[in-house]
C-alpha cells in the first residue's frame, strides 16, 4: 500500500497543478497545517529535476506568506483562532513562558522552527502574539525557510537518481523516520516549553 501511494504521489508531482499544490501546503503548514509540504517537495523534484530552484522558491515564498498569516492570527486573533491552534498543539498554557523567552530569544527561535521539523505554526502564532518585531519575524522566516527547501531541492538535485533509488528501496524506513521525525516535533512542541 505504501508503494502505491508513492507511486501515485510520484505521479501527481509531474502534473500541471503540482505547483499550486505545493505552494498550498507550503503556505498552510506555516500557520496552522500539520503536514510539512516536504511530501509534495520531494517527489517533485525527483519528477522534474531541473525545476529544483524553481520548486525550491515557490516552497519557500509560500510558507512565509504562510507564516505570515500565522503571524496575524498570533497578533489580532489570538484569543479566537490563536489559542484553539495552540490548544491542539498542547502549548495554550505556556503562553506567558513563551512571552518572556520570546523578549530575548525570539528570531532564534524563528530560525530554529524554520529549519528544523519543529512544528513552523506554533512559533509563527507566538510570534504575533507576543509582538515579536515584524522585520525580524520576515527577514529569519526567509533565512530559515529558505534554507530548508533550497538545501533539500540541491540535495536532491545533485543526487537525484541514487537518492531516488534509496527512497525506492528504503520506502518502509524512510516512511518511519518521516513520522518519527514528525511526531517527535509534536513532542517536542508539548514539552519544550
Amino acid at each position: 500500500m505504501l508503494r502505491k501511494l508513492y507511486d501515485y504521489t510520484m505521479s501527481l508531482a509531474s502534473t500541471r497543478h503540482a505547483e499550486k499544490g505545493l505552494a498550498g501546503v507550503s503556505f498552510i503548514e506555516s500557520s496552522f497545517f500539520p503536514i510539512p509540504p516536504d511530501v509534495l517537495l520531494i517527489p517533485m523534484v525527483l519528477a522534474e529535476r531541473a525545476k529544483w530552484l524553481r520548486y525550491a522558491f515557490v516552497c519557500t515564498l509560500a510558507s512565509v506568506a504562510g507564516a505570515l498569516l500565522g503571524y496575524v492570527i498570533g497578533a489580532f486573533l489570538y484569543e479566537a483562532v490563536g489559542q484553539p491552534i495552540l490548544a491542539f498543539y498542547g502549548k495554550e498554557d505556556a503562553f506567558e513562558r513563551v512571552a518572556e523567552w520570546y523578549n530575548r530569544w525570539g528570531g532564534w527561535g524563528v530560525l530554529f522552527a524554520a529549519v528544523t521539523p519543529f512544528p513552523y505554526k506554533v512559533l509563527t502564532i507566538f510570534s504575533g502574539a507576543t509582538g515579536l518585531s515584524l522585520p525580524v519575524f520576515i527577514i529569519v522566516s526567509i533565512i530559515g525557510r529558505g534554507l530548508r527547501f533550497y538545501f533539500v531541492a540541491w540535495l536532491l538535485f545533485h543526487f537525484g537518481p541514487p537518492i531516488r533509488g534509496f527512497i525506492e528501496r528504503n520506502l518502509g524506513l524512510l516512511f518511519t523516520a518521516f513520522m518519527v521525525l514528525l511526531i517527535g516535533g509534536f513532542v517536542a512542541v508539548r514539552y519544550a516549553f
